[in-house]
């Protein structure tokens, strides 16, 4: 029964939550006491259509085999595509690039007439289909093969089950995956046995590499072997090797024997490590029903970590499956006696902790490394000194780690939040230095120029104006080593340093360095360098130093990365304060808030709203002025009214970006990022988020469930049971009126990490109105950046154009942008050069520009005239912009005579 239940959730369309959401708890009645198995409650089919890039097959937590059927798309299965090709290894959930994918097996029938995966695939259909955690099982129509898959941490299991024949066949295909293999090999050892291994890379446009090995052991004997090169397949022959098309087939006697089990070891350090992996967790074993039932068990204690009760059943699976999401990765990347495959190629042994890989930090940094602290402790430790280690064997710290290389995938400085918000949590204890020095040289150095890695790219730049300016070229100004790059979008760079630069303040401070505490916190205010006032937008600046021209928000010349200036101006997780002072105030930032979520229609009709307003595409950045949940960027927007004193409207937002999550396939906002975006709904569901790495504290609002334990990880200090209750909560029911912890009020819309983290009862009193709660000055959540602004004393200037046109006895016009910065007003002469005889008129000899720290720009005309009698050709025209008190800057342009 529970099987058939499983197929029906995994074709429900979208509709199929947002009528419950938008109609209180209609259809299925709400559970009054938690799941005993909440493994019936994740639907592993969500995120597999419309760009969520899921996948749907067997691992274990955090596993280093994810075993999953291929049909093609980034995640390795498309919900809509109707063929698979078999059965690959590794995936990943929810990226945003082809990945993983490798060695996919494949169970046929018959003689081996082709080996183009194209020309073996079967067809399946989804009413023929079924996943759950841990375990997947589809019917192969072509051949009458039911396929079943199951996983242990460091092995993927296939239970392949034929029609009565004398051919059944087990392909291994290792010159397939889902990103690019660089050459492969593969052996066909004895009658039971093939290894190899698939060395792989190019992630995005990345110049990663990584080798995967492999051994896969049989059931019982297979009687025939062949293997291929290219097209060519060679019966009978055990080994291939080489670049472009490889593989190996097995075949087996299945006339009475119809049922063969394959399990397969991985290991990136060697074949050896694959064997022993293979034999420690698996021993003489091929019980495909006990792995499966122990794989069940791991997954029922991970996912009852968080227990609810309340909400219909659409809605606790929406949970679950977003819960299960969250704890798929970072993966495993050692071995069972801890060696792994370090930074420098090289093997490595772990001594104190278990190595992991698959960093995808520009997500994972908000907020699913948050969650992990909280419910898997241990492994959170484990992660972050994974990282350290990353920067110590690699001699840099990566940003987008594909297993152990760096893809330089994505841009900013992830990692530095990453590790902060884990040594703020004592997950980096012992290690608290040199994560700090490896922080330290990344924030304040580029990588050598031998180095893989693109690191800061702009870091130059940032430390001497600032900012990134917009306009430098890859390989000239900035070192550009494949991947993304900060040059390229250096508006949201400017940014994400000055978020990560707080951080660090955070973690120097902490450790007793003072100075740099003082430099890190000053940068953190950096991100006022790109405010431009007169808009009330962040925006570019140019080589020159002035503002970019002519310059649209929505767009924003893609000088930010995956979003537009809208998307990004709430990006100051450091200083929410602070930026609602720039934005006028409360009231004004609150009506900008409303703005960018279209709030009244919110009010009216969540579900539309949210979709027409919010949503463009999964992959479309760049075309609308409002909040988009498919990506990162702007996650902790519905927060900010916290910070305008209108805890209510976050509770709105919140319930309306979660009618975007389904029991659908297409039940996801975009790509998940490895559980990033699935972590955010688990956490709005509880009515916590964690906004800002390193600062220790948790923002409130409303939870989803009537009740909710959270069984915090034990770990140093923390560990306890946390209950959230909220009686009577519901669509309507979503304003707090009251919140007391342990039977004490909290009047505050945050609570520090210190209250929570030994558990206790957080209970809130919820209504179906606003109330006075937590709307004062006092109540809003702390600001840890409080440093003063940048004081430096600056001016800049660029002509627009460069170059104009005129004739003798005629006039032209040079257009002269004045940006100034300083702590108070800013004198700024400006002055003109012409050839001799020539006269010039500039429009505002002296401006004052009013600063207050900001960048504040005017605009000048300088007016030549041009002799009569001129001889045609090109003229100079020196137009200089003086700072009292500030340094001078020339721009030369040209007047055309002709």
């Amino acid at each position: 029964m529970r099987a058939s239940i499983r197929r029906v959730t995994a074709v429900l369309g979208t509709g199929a939550l947002i009528g419950g959401l938008l109609c209180g708890l209609t259809g299925q009645a709400a559970a009054r006491t938690p799941a005993a198995d909440p493994t019936t409650l994740v639907n592993p089919f969500v995120g597999t259509q419309n760009s969520g890039n899921t996948f749907p097959g067997a691992s274990a937590p955090f596993g280093m085999v994810q075993v999953s059927p291929d049909t093609g798309g980034q995640g390795g299965y498309d919900y809509q595509q109707g063929t698979m090709y078999g059965f690959s290894q590794t995936h990943l959930s929810g990226v945003g690039c082809g990945v993983g994918g490798e060695l996919p097996v494949m169970p046929t029938t018959g003689a081996i007439t082709t080996v183009d995966a194209d020309g073996y695939k079967s067809a399946y259909s989804h009413t023929d289909e079924h996943a759950e955690p841990g375990y997947y099982r589809v019917g192969l129509s072509r051949y009458g093969i039911n396929a079943e898959l199951t996983a242990t941490e460091r092995t993927g299991w296939q239970r392949y089950t034929f029609p009565a024949t004398g051919q059944a066949n087990v392909l291994f295909n290792t010159g397939r995956s889902n990103q690019t293999v660089l050459d492969s090999e593969v052996h066909v050892v004895g009658d039971r046995t093939v290894e190899g291994r698939v060395h792989a890379g190019h992630f995005c446009a990345g110049h990663d590499e990584h080798t995967v090995y492999f051994t896969a052991t049989f059931d019982h004997p297979f009687t025939s072997f062949g293997a291929w090169r290219g097209t060519a397949t060679t019966p009978g022959t055990r080994d291939a090797s080489g670049t472009g098309a490889n593989g190996a087939w097995v075949t087996f006697d299945a006339t009475t024997q119809r049922s063969v089990t394959a399990k397969v070891g991985l290991s990136y350090t060697s074949l050896d490590g694959a064997r022993r992996n293979l034999t420690q967790e698996t021993g003489d074993s091929y019980d495909f029903e006990a792995t499966r039932a122990k794989s069940h068990n791991t997954w029922v204690s991970r996912l009852g970590s968080i227990g609810i009760t309340g909400g219909s059943t659409e809605r606790q699976t929406a949970f679950y499956t977003a819960l299960y999401h969250s704890l798929l990765h970072p993966n495993l990347a050692g071995d069972v006696d801890g060696s792994y495959a370090g930074f420098d190629n090289k093997v490595h042994v772990a001594k104190d902790y278990t190595p992991y890989q698959n960093f995808s930090l520009w997500d994972t940094y908000r907020p699913q490394n948050q969650l992990l602290e909280i419910l898997e402790p241990a492994v959170a430790r484990d992660v972050a000194l994974s990282l350290v280690a990353a920067g110590r064997d690699g001699g840099w710290l990566p940003r987008w780690a594909l297993a152990n290389s760096e893809t330089n995938i994505m841009t900013g400085d992830p990692v530095t939040p990453f590790l902060v918000e884990a040594w703020s949590k004592g997950l980096l204890a012992g290690h608290e230095q040199e994560a700090y020095a490896l922080l330290r040289e990344n924030a304040t150095s580029t990588p050598p120029a031998n180095s893989p890695y693109n690191g800061r790219s702009g870091q130059r730049y940032y430390a001497d104006r600032g900012y990134l300016p917009s306009g430098l070229v890859l390989g000239k100004d900035c070192a550009h080593k494949g991947g993304d790059n900060d040059c390229e979008h250096p508006a949201s760079a400017t940014q994400e340093y000055a978020a990560a630069d707080a951080a660090l303040a955070l973690m120097a401070e902490g450790l007793g360095h003072r100075e740099d505490a003082r430099t890190f916190a000053a940068r953190g205010q950096w991100y006022r360098n790109l405010w431009d006032s007169s808009t009330g937008q962040f925006r570019p600046r140019t080589v020159d130093g002035t503002w970019l021209t002519p310059y649209d928000p929505v767009g924003a010349d893609h000088q930010f990365h995956e979003g537009g200036a809208y998307q990004y101006q709430w990006l100051v997780p450091q200083d929410p304060a602070g930026l609602v002072d720039l934005m006028g105030g409360r009231r004004e930032t609150e009506k900008r808030l409303d703005s960018f979520f279209a709030y009244p229609s919110l009010l009216t009709d969540p579900a539309a709203t949210v979709r027409r307003d919010w949503i463009a595409s999964p992959y479309d950045y760049y075309s609308k002025p409002t909040y988009n949940p498919n990506n990162e960027p702007d996650l902790l927007a519905p927060y900010l009214y916290l910070w305008v004193g209108a805890p209510a409207k976050t509770a709105t937002v919140v319930r309306a970006a979660m009618t975007l999550f389904t029991t659908g396939p297409d039940g996801m906002t975009g790509n998940d990022d490895l559980g990033t975006m699935s972590a955010w709904y688990v956490f709005s569901s509880l009515g916590l988020y964690p906004t800002m790495s390193g600062s220790n504290f948790l923002a409130l609002s409303s939870p989803q469930f009537e009740s909710a334990t959270v069984h915090i990880g034990r770990y140093g200090t923390q560990g306890g049971t946390l209950r959230i209750t909220a009686p009577g909560v519901s669509d309507s029911n979503r304003y707090v009126q009251r919140i007391t912890l342990g039977g004490h009020e909290v009047r505050r819309s945050w609570l520090d990490w210190s209250a929570l983290a030994h558990g206790g009862t957080l209970a809130q009193t919820v209504g179906s109105t606003p109330s006075a709660w937590a709307t004062g000055h006092e109540a809003e959540p702390p600001s840890v950046n409080e440093a003063a602004a940048d004081s430096r004393r600056h001016v800049d200037s660029a002509l627009r154009p460069s170059t104009v046109a005129t004739g003798p006895g005629r006039q032209a016009t040079l257009t002269l942008d004045v940006l100034g910065q300083s702590p108070g007003a800013l004198p700024v002469h400006v002055s003109a050069e012409v050839p001799t005889g020539w006269g010039s008129k500039v429009s505002a000899p002296l401006l004052v520009i009013h600063s207050q720290r900001l960048p504040v720009q005017q605009t000048v005309t300088v007016t030549v005239t041009v002799p009569v009698g001129t001889p045609a050709g090109q003229y100079p025209v020196r137009i200089t912009a003086d700072g009292v008190g500030a340094n001078s800057v020339a721009r030369t342009g040209t007047v055309t005579v002709s």
